[in-house]
C-alpha cells in the first residue's frame, strides 16, 4: 500500500494541542504521511496564546515548493492564515499545485478567545480561499461570523451551510459542538444533508478538536474517502480524542490523538480523564 501524503499549512502551537503539531499527530496515527507548511509561530499553552509571529510570505512560498515539488500532495488542510497576504499566498500556492482536495479549517478564534486572524482577513478568506474549498469545516461562532446568521438550532445550522456553500466551498461540514445537547454536526454537500450525532462529553480538554477534526478528513479525503466516509471517521476519531482528553496543563488540555489506536487495547494507565 502507498503511504498517502497529507500538507498542513497552518500555525504552530508550541503546547502541542493544536496547529500544525495536532494536525500531524492526526495525520500520522490516521495512517498518512504528514507534511507542514507553517505560516505563524504561537507562543500558547493551555491557558491561552501570548503572542504570534507571522511567518514571512517569502518562506511560506520557500516551505510549500520544497514540499509539493520533492514529494507531492494527495490532499491539504488550511488552519491559521492570519493576514491577506498569507491567504493570498497560500491560495496562489494551492492552484499552481492544482491541489483539489483541500480542506478549510477557518480559523478564527482560540479556545481562550485570543483572535487568530485580522479583520481584513475575513473578506480575503470569502473571497480567495474558500472556492478553493473541497470541504469548509467552521464550528457555530465561525458560521456566524461568515455569514451574518445567529445560529441556534439543527435549522439554523442547515440554513447557515447553504449560505456557506453558496460562497463557493464544495461542501460544508458545520460542527455544532458549542451548541446544548448532543454533540451534532451537520455535512451539506449542495444537495443533501447529514446529520453526525454523538454524545457530549463531559471535559474542558478539548484544545484542538478543530484543527484535529480538518486534518483527520483531509487524511480519509487522500486516501480514496468520499467525502461523508471522510467525516464520518473523523468524527469517530474527534469524539475518541475527546473522551480520553488528557488533563495537562491548567486550562484547557489537548484531545488525545493517540486514543483511537488505544481504545481496543485498553487505555494505559494516566492516559484517561474519566
Amino acid at each position: 500500500m502507498t503511504i498517502k501524503r497529507v500538507l498542513t499549512i497552518a500555525g504552530s502551537d508550541s503546547g502541542g494541542g493544536a496547529g500544525i503539531q495536532a494536525d500531524l499527530k492526526t495525520i500520522t496515527v490516521l495512517g498518512g504521511f504528514g507534511m507542514s507548511v507553517i505560516t505563524a509561530l504561537t507562543a500558547q499553552n493551555t491557558l491561552g496564546v501570548h503572542g504570534i509571529h507571522e511567518v514571512p510570505v517569502d518562506f511560506i512560498e520557500k516551505q510549500f515548493d520544497a514540499v509539493a515539488s520533492d514529494i507531492g500532495v494527495d490532499a491539504a488542510k488550511t488552519g491559521m492564515l492570519s493576514s491577506s497576504e498569507i491567504m493570498r499566498t497560500v491560495a496562489g500556492k494551492i492552484e499552481e499545485y492544482r491541489i483539489k482536495k483541500l480542506v478549510v479549517d477557518p480559523v478564527m478564534v482560540a479556545k481562550g478567545g485570543a483572535m487568530l486572524i485580522k479583520q481584513e482577513a475575513k473578506k480575503t478568506l470569502v473571497e480567495k480561499l474558500m472556492p478553493l474549498a473541497y470541504v469548509i469545516t467552521p464550528n457555530v461562532p465561525e458560521a456566524e461570523e461568515l455569514t451574518g446568521m445567529e445560529i441556534r438550532t439543527v435549522e439554523d445550522m442547515k440554513r447557515a451551510a447553504q449560505t456557506i456553500h453558496r460562497m463557493g466551498a464544495k461542501n460544508v461540514f458545520l460542527k455544532g459542538g458549542h451548541m446544548s445537547g448532543d454533540a451534532l454536526d451537520v455535512l451539506y454537500d449542495g444537495i443533501d444533508f447529514h446529520e453526525f450525532v454523538s454524545d457530549r462529553i463531559d471535559t474542558k480538554n478539548t484544545h484542538g478538536t478543530g484543527c484535529t477534526t480538518s486534518a483527520a478528513i483531509a487524511t480519509g479525503l487522500a486516501q480514496g474517502m468520499d467525502v461523508f466516509e471522510a467525516v464520518r471517521r473523523a468524527k469517530d476519531y474527534i469524539t475518541t480524542a475527546i473522551k480520553y482528553s488528557l488533563p495537562i496543563g491548567s486550562g484547557h488540555g489537548p484531545t488525545n490523538h493517540m486514543a483511537y489506536l488505544l481504545r481496543d487495547g485498553g487505555m494505559p494507565e494516566g492516559g484517561c480523564n474519566e
